[in-house]
This record gives structure tokens, sequence and C-alpha cells, in this order.
């Protein structure tokens, strides 16, 4: 996994994960929403950099 493909996965991942909780926090059910995709989007990455490496070797 390369350094900058991991590190936006990881960040999507954290942001993802901060806007679902304070989503849930204050009931906005799109900030949950927004976050719950940013953080599968990040999961998505994160797997997808993973299958690149597993092929590599």
């Amino acid at each position: 996994m390369t350094a900058n493909e991991k590190a936006k996965a990881k960040t999507d991942q954290a942001v993802g994960a901060a806007k679902k909780t304070a989503g849930r926090a204050v009931g906005n059910e799109r900030l949950t929403a927004e976050g719950r995709a940013q953080q599968m989007k990040g999961d998505a990455r994160q797997a997808k950099e993973k299958t690149k490496d597993i092929g590599k070797h």
C-alpha cells in the first residue's frame, strides 16, 4: 500500500467516523449518512490497496 493512498484511506475513515458520530449526537441524519459514506469510501480504498499489495507478492 502506498503511503499516500494509505493516508487518504485513514483520513476518510477518521473524518467519516467523526461526521457519523457528530450527526448522531445532534440528530442530523444527513450528516450521519455522509459520515457513513465517507467511512465506507476509506474502507474501500484501503481494501483496494491491500489487494494490490497481495498481487505484488
